[in-house]
């Protein structure tokens, strides 16, 4: 059996996104039930020297989206300009995201097999064909923004585990 790279992206990141959709959902009633304040969690950081909440979730968005974006162009790079949102704000975006991810048809990302895409940072470029950099740069991303999000509402004793992060299984035969 073939692995499209539809099924290796898109679907992954639907997956992803769906779970992240849902956790920051519970994270929103959680800080309600105990008077946490959303601002305090979009700045949160795991340690002072790590990335706040707010860009663990544009990364999830430009690691996704982002990344079918940058197949399609033959070049990513790391995010720029990110947009300074609230906690309602990220929910939005991951929301959006997702929708934006579940309306592109199989065949659309299919064709894009085997293209070239070229990561910058500076003056440094990587190449990769389409399903070496989901595989290996582009999920592997996703996964650890979605995870160091996830932990940062954990960390707040927003009550999820393992089944909130991992979302809508793609069950079947």
């Amino acid at each position: 059996m073939t692995t499209s790279l539809y099924e290796l992206s898109v679907a992954s990141y639907i997956q992803a996104l769906g779970a992240v959709t849902g956790y920051l959902n519970k994270g929103a009633v959680h800080a309600a039930d105990k008077g946490i304040d959303l601002s305090s969690i979009v700045e949160t950081r795991l340690y002072p020297d790590m990335l706040p909440f707010s860009f663990q979730m544009h990364s999830v968005v430009h690691h996704s989206r982002g990344a079918i974006e940058g197949i399609r162009e033959g070049v990513f790079g790391p995010p720029q300009n990110l947009a300074e949102l609230d906690y309602a704000g990220f929910q939005d975006l991951i929301q959006q995201t997702h929708s934006d991810l579940k309306a592109l048809s199989a065949d659309s990302i299919n064709e894009m097999a085997g293209k070239t895409v070229i990561f910058k940072l500076g003056s440094n470029e990587i190449p990769f064909t389409a399903e070496n950099f989901v595989l290996s740069f582009s999920l592997p991303n996703v996964y650890f923004h979605a995870a160091t999000g996830y932990d940062m509402l954990r960390m707040q004793g927003t009550p999820i585990g393992k089944r909130d992060f991992m979302g809508s299984l793609r069950i079947g035969v």
